[in-house]
């Protein structure tokens, strides 16, 4: 059986049926969604079981030709960086939908009855595609579902959300199509390296484990400065994904307009697949120029821990604080990712992991409560832990998650980022450090300001979690303590797929 084609498919055909669910019966066409983003997780799980950490780098491959005037296959495979990143989608999007069960039906300027029914069904066609993007061996395949999950994201931001939702909508679409058009000049370029004559390959080629291969003996032949502009090309795309400072300023105000399930599906998930292409694509098939450029890379990253982390500090509206906690956060990810050594990789893709559970909690819990106070103003708020001592507690928890406190899952990946970086790094993983400091300010102020003191008269109605919101809730938490104290299982498929990543050089190991 072609598994990972039945995995990514799924959820398209859910969408499908989803959508010819009749108008009237919106519960109808979201337990149908919820069902079938269960039945992925279900699959998800069985291929996780039956994946071999030990066994081959890539595992269920599948190889078909595709496009054969120029090389271009349906190749798809399984490696451990891409497991536990498919598993991270996989769990995440039932939550989201059973999260977001009435965002639909919010929508009060839409007068089509079928709402709730495309606000179900575009979930689940994003997650198809990001399946599909950590699943993809073919530079081409993977190119395509990159850019095509921008339009089910697109629908959602500005068919969903906030007033300013549409406006927020296009400048996501515009920032990230324009990163997809350079990377498409650099994936048009290399195809044409690898289709010289004098080159390694008969004819062109968009197969990521041939040309990666190539790339790491020196076989591709071709000036430094050319492979220089291909990586940049590459790159640019991801760190506007990632995103990366300064290519950041389209998610603050798509994160703030968005539905929280539609926030957390961006952020948790679809951002992952520009850190997660990093690793697979930009290291891989440029190991040279990665080397060159990781200084920069890394002061960026730096940059963006202290930026992300003194801009959440000063905001005002609760939703926009949390986005920028994961410009922070993102700039961890990718400081581990180009400090090229084996404890800072496996803490990188450990943390697109518990970086996506910890923010998925913390901005389902605070969107719970804004839909309950109605304003995302932070100065509206105060002594809801007396009114709903539930909603206060996991919001603690979630937040100190997000701070990276010992014994939640965010302190294994961090430390092993810290502790990878310093060797090369030393001063970048100081002051990344320092930072730290800064995480504990802004959650523990914006908690004592929502949370603690007199409530304000609109706060005193505020309810307790509803047992829908903690069906949602409750798994993240547990996931947040499971890894906190036995990280093991994830990282025993995570570090043998980074082992073959890491680019062989004098301060890194292999």
């Amino acid at each position: 059986m072609p598994w990972l084609t039945v995995l990514w498919v799924l959820p398209v055909i859910g969408a499908i049926v989803v959508a010819f669910v009749p108008a009237g019966r919106p519960t109808l066409a979201r337990t149908v969604a919820v069902g079938v983003a269960a039945g992925t997780l279900v699959l998800s799980a069985a291929l996780a079981v039956s994946f071999d950490s030990g066994g081959d780098r890539y595992q269920f491959v599948e190889d078909h030709s595709w496009i054969a005037a120029f090389g271009a296959r349906y190749t798809l495979g399984l490696d451990g960086i891409g497991l536990v990143l498919v598993l991270l989608t996989t769990v995440l999007t039932p939550l989201l939908l059973v999260a977001g069960w009435h965002d639909g039906s919010r929508v009060a300027n839409y007068g089509s009855r079928r709402v709730s029914h495309t606000y179900m069904a575009l979930i689940l066609v994003v997650e198809s595609m990001v399946i599909v993007s950590f699943l993809a061996l073919d530079v081409l395949l993977f190119y395509i579902f990159f850019e095509a999950m921008l339009i089910p994201m697109y629908f959602l931001i500005g068919g969903f959300g906030g007033t300013e939702r549409t406006r927020a909508a296009v400048k996501f679409l515009l920032y990230n199509l324009f990163g997809g058009l350079v990377m498409l000049a650099a994936v048009i370029g290399l195809y044409v390296v690898t289709a010289r004559p004098e080159g390694p390959f008969d004819g062109g080629t968009f197969d990521l484990r041939a040309t990666a291969d190539a790339a790491a003996s020196g076989g591709l032949g071709v000036d430094s400065a050319v492979l220089n502009a291909l990586f940049l090309g590459f790159m640019f795309a991801f760190a506007i994904k990632a995103p990366l400072w300064p290519f950041h300023t389209w998610l603050p105000d798509a994160a703030v307009q968005s539905t929280p399930a539609t926030a957390v599906m961006m952020m948790s998930v679809v951002d992952k697949v520009g850190t997660f292409a990093m690793l697979r694509f930009c290291l891989e098939l440029f190991p040279g120029s990665s080397q060159t450029f990781a200084p920069w890379i890394v002061t960026l990253a730096v940059i963006g821990i202290v930026y992300g982390a003194i801009l959440a500090i000063g905001q005002t509206d609760m939703m926009r604080l949390i986005a920028y906690t994961s410009i922070s956060h993102f700039g961890f990810i990718i400081l581990g990712i180009f400090a090229m050594t084996g404890q800072s990789q496996a803490g990188a893709t450990l943390y697109m992991v518990n970086h996506g559970i910890s923010t998925a909690a913390l901005f389902l819990i605070a969107g719970f409560l804004v839909s309950r106070r109605g304003s995302r103003a932070i100065a509206d708020y105060g002594g809801v832990q007396k009114v709903a001592p539930v909603l206060a507690g996991t919001f603690l928890i979630s937040g100190l998650a997000t701070l990276s406190l010992p014994g939640l899952a965010p302190f294994v990946s961090e430390f092993l980022v810290l502790i990878g970086t310093f060797g090369r790094y030393g001063v970048a993983a100081i002051v990344a450090t320092g930072a730290l400091v800064l995480s504990a300010i802004y959650i523990l102020w914006l908690y004592q300001r929502v949370m603690t003191g007199p409530a304000p008269v609109g706060d005193q109605k505020i309810a307790d979690l509803v047992p829908r919101e903690l069906a949602v809730v409750v798994p993240l938490l547990a996931l947040l303590l499971l890894f906190g104290v036995y990280p093991k299982p994830a990282l025993d498929v995570i570090t043998p797929a980074v082992q073959s990543t890491i680019v062989d050089s004098p301060g890194g190991q292999r």
